[in-house]
């Protein structure tokens, strides 16, 4: 029986991206490093959309069995399970260079539940968006993270389609729906950002949105010939007030899970005070100077610092 033709679609982009020796060298290291307890690595973000791993923080999700098999049993377990993913720093020589990443350890179990079942867009709005397969252990669990990849693009487009006109096309799908998923967020990206993604891979998402589109929970039509053409939905007025109010509350919610996620980073990530304030930075335009001592025992002494960003709206 053949897979759907979006996962086909997927896998194809997959095996069609030939990894940098920048990026082997990070998977040998992070294999190194966790073992057998690694299912897979999965890389995503702006350094895959340029093409050059060399320039800027390389994006990694590093899918594992369980937490146990990476942390025993400690609380960064806990957390990792609680607030998923716990994020971590990478920086290796590469001749006359280094190549920094930053990955996220996330568990296969809940790769799976937060592509399907999670409210908020955390996990399904990332997933959705282009990615390669680094490595994974065997090839069933190559397919178990194919399947997960493909329910999220899925997920992504029931989420959207009723907010969207009863007529539309791919970039009003991708550009509305990522929008909506930034908006859940601190993000600093200008209000253009979701076009400039569209734009990077337009062709992938064109044939993935014909494909894809099949497998959606709502009856939606083709109009016009072709993969560029438009479509019309049949989506009741009961579903599309569901759906506005829904991404309301992810909004109202998501917000203060991102604002927890990054004072869990302050813990986890390699200069994660300096991390963290970047990016409220980005996002708010607050900026703050921070002392040593904070730096070196931030869970002691980094409560005073999350008042005052609180207090000068950074988690707006």
């Amino acid at each position: 029986m053949n897979a759907p033709q979006h996962l086909e679609l997927i896998e194809r982009r997959w095996r069609s991206t030939i990894p940098a020796p920048e990026l082997t060298l990070l998977g040998d290291s992070l294999t190194h490093r966790y073992g057998d307890a690694v299912a897979g690595i999965l890389y995503y973000g702006s350094c895959l959309r340029k093409g050059d791993a060399t320039e800027g923080l390389v994006d990694l999700y590093v899918i594992v069995e369980g937490y146990r098999a990476v942390y025993g049993i400690s609380a960064q377990a806990l957390f990792n399970w609680l607030l998923p993913p716990n994020v971590f720093y990478l920086e290796l020589p590469v001749g006359d260079g280094k190549v920094r990443a930053k990955y996220a350890i996330l568990s296969l179990p809940q790769l799976e539940r937060g592509t399907c079942r999670w409210f908020q867009p955390y996990l399904w709005g990332r997933f959705a968006q282009p990615l390669a397969l680094l490595r994974a252990r065997d090839e069933s669990t190559a397919q178990a993270l194919l399947q997960a990849v493909g329910q999220a693009v899925i997920t992504f487009m029931d989420a959207t389609l009723p907010v969207l006109p009863v007529r539309f096309n791919a970039r009003d799908l991708w550009e509305q729906g990522l929008a909506r998923s930034y908006r859940t967020e601190l993000r600093a990206e200008r209000s253009s950002r979701q076009a400039e993604l569209y734009r990077d891979a337009e062709s992938y998402y064109l044939e993935l949105t014909a494909a894809a589109l099949a497998h959606s929970r709502f009856t939606v039509h083709a109009e016009g010939a072709g993969t560029g053409g438009s479509y019309a939905a049949d989506i009741g007025r009961a579903h599309r007030r569901a759906a506005r109010a829904a991404w309301y509350l992810r909004t109202v919610q998501g917000r203060p899970l991102h604002v927890l996620r990054l004072i869990k980073g302050l813990f986890t990530f390699s200069g994660g005070v300096d991390y963290v304030l970047w990016k409220l930075e980005r996002h708010s335009g607050v900026r703050v100077e921070v002392s040593d001592r904070v730096r070196r025992h931030p869970l002691i002494f980094g409560w005073g610092l999350v008042w005052r960003l609180y207090r000068r709206g950074a988690f707006r």
